[in-house]
């Protein structure tokens, strides 16, 4: 048994407490966990191995939803972060079903809300959006759901047409490649470009561009 000497509220982080064990620190808890220990009270090495547990899953949480606080996250993101606090994977997992439960971790949620943002803000075809929903770590099966119903020529025209308004419409051909090549950056596919581009191109001519051309290169 050791008997605790002291309790110290740690000055670079308030929210936590430094043990100290007979005489000499020992380690640090969250100051949840360490509320109701006291001066006198006596740890055995299961007792302390429980506290630093419960410390472990207190940090981990408060760590989860502080990354949670700035957008939303997929799992895979999460416990990524995690990782790089130096929670134990057995933590990470529990937090991970806390979170779930709780309702601030959910991949399909997080899949369907990406693609919306995307389809309103800026307009993506399946594959790219497939490639960025596979970096967040999503599964398959759930790419495949978010991504169901997606109208990629609809998409394929707001995103033209946004980009049209900083072209003129001068030679055909400098257009077509310099739309084609922004479409195709964003993940739409030649079928679906093709259609789109020469459509913008007949609306722009149509409101009378003046003939010189300019364009910016972004996507």
């Amino acid at each position: 048994m050791r008997k605790i000497t002291d309790l110290q509220i740690q000055k670079k982080n308030p929210r936590r407490v430094s043990i100290y064990l007979d005489g000499e620190y020992a380690f640090g808890l969250d100051r949840l966990v360490a509320a109701w220990l006291q001066v006198g009270d006596t740890l055995d090495e299961l007792k302390i191995q429980k506290l630093q547990a419960e410390d472990a899953r207190e940090r981990a949480v408060k760590q989860a939803l502080l990354l949670l606080s700035y957008r939303a996250r997929s799992e895979a993101e999460i416990s990524q972060n995690l990782r790089k606090h130096e929670i134990p994977e057995e933590v990470i997992e529990s937090t991970l079903e806390r979170l779930r439960k709780e309702g601030f971790a959910n991949d399909t949620q997080f899949a369907h809300a990406w693609v919306e943002n995307r389809n309103t803000f800026r307009p993506r075809g399946r594959r790219a959006l497939t490639v960025e929903l596979r970096q967040k770590g999503i599964a398959e099966s759930v790419i495949q759901s978010a991504l169901e119903g997606l109208d990629e020529g609809e998409l394929a025209y707001q995103a033209a047409h946004q980009k049209a308004r900083k072209l003129r419409a001068g030679e055909w051909d400098t257009f077509r490649k310099k739309l084609s090549s922004f479409l195709a950056r964003r993940g739409f596919t030649y079928s679906v470009i093709q259609p789109v581009v020469s459509q913008v191109w007949d609306e722009r001519k149509a409101e009378g561009e003046p003939s010189n051309f300019e364009v910016e290169e972004s996507s």
